[in-house]
């Protein structure tokens, strides 16, 4: 009575091996389903059934675990931070109060390393990051980085665990002749700098005197912003290079202090490196030498030509 309520007495239900009262499917598909399932198959035929309820007969994937998936993505992480390190940007740690008050000791700086691989040099009146050219950083001791810390420095997400580079702002390029007076201003091409926008205060430029030195090609001649507390080149003029730096060892640009996020700032170069007259002046020494050098010939002819005359007068 209660398969004939639900199915009709005139007719039947027909199910899987023709049992009467199984009613798995039959309210789920409409009467022409029931006649003619999907896949050609009898009613009731487990290909059909399948596709019927799976719509394609195939189970769908599993998702992944977020566990598993873990190690993957901070494997990425790790690469990317890497790379990032390598070719893009580097953190540093300042050490001392060589640079105040531009950048104050325990500052963290992001240092550009990408445009030195598309061959940019150093430029006056940036801040830039170096290796030690050598004896620099004789008998000062660095703080041993423990495990982590090396981990972390290497892949650039801490400042540098070996702490053997130095930063400062570069005031002379190669080409360029530097000079100062005890008590008196840096003097850049016969130009003297008014550097009170970035001095520490009180700091004067110089308290001895050096120079003129000619800066070499690609090198640098750098100094510290706390003058009285910075052994820069003024310092190591008795080592090879004459106390300039190598561009080879510049690590890069210093362009942004990151932490503390009080301290956050940029460290954009100085108006008066943009003087036109540093230009002109480093350029007005080579046009002097050549003009110097075409005109010796013909004075020794003029001279010739003015003893032959005179023996011929005598």
């Amino acid at each position: 009575m209660a398969v004939g309520a639900r199915s009709g007495h005139d007719e039947p239900d027909k199910r899987a091996g023709g049992a009467f009262g199984d009613d798995t499917t039959g309210d789920d598909v409409t009467g022409d389903q029931q006649a003619n399932p999907p896949g050609g198959g009898a009613p009731g035929d487990g290909d059909g059934g399948d596709e019927a309820a799976g719509g394609s007969g195939r189970t769908p994937k599993k998702q992944r675990s977020f566990w598993k998936e873990l190690p993957l993505l901070v494997g990425i992480a790790l690469v990317l931070a890497l790379l990032i390190k390598t070719f893009l940007v580097q953190a540093f740690s300042i050490p001392s109060e060589s640079m105040m008050n531009t950048l104050q000791k325990g500052d963290r700086v992001l240092v550009d390393k990408l445009t030195p691989w598309f061959g940019s040099e150093p430029e006056r009146g940036e801040v830039v990051v170096f290796h030690d050219p050598g004896g620099w950083l004789e008998g000062q001791t660095a703080p041993t980085p423990n495990v982590v810390q090396k981990f972390l420095s290497f892949i650039g997400l801490m400042p540098s665990a070996e702490e053997k580079d130095l930063i400062k702002r570069v005031i002379a390029v190669g080409g360029d002749t530097v000079s100062c007076k005890e008590g008196g201003k840096v003097v850049l091409n016969g130009v003297p700098l008014d550097e009170s926008s970035y001095l520490y205060p009180g700091s004067v430029p110089c308290q001895d005197s050096f120079g003129p030195i000619k800066v070499p090609e690609n090198r640098i001649w750098v100094m510290g912003d706390n003058r009285q507390n910075s052994l820069d080149s003024r310092f190591h003029q008795q080592l090879p290079g004459g106390g300039t730096v190598s561009n080879d060892e510049v690590v890069g640009r210093a362009v942004v202090i990151a932490w503390p996020v009080t301290r956050w700032a940029t460290l954009p170069v100085p108006e008066i490196f943009d003087n036109p007259a540093l230009n002109k002046a480093m350029s007005a020494a080579p046009l002097a030498a050549a003009g110097l050098a075409g005109a010796l010939p013909l004075v020794l002819w003029r001279r010739k030509k003015l003893a032959v005359r005179h023996t011929a007068e005598q």
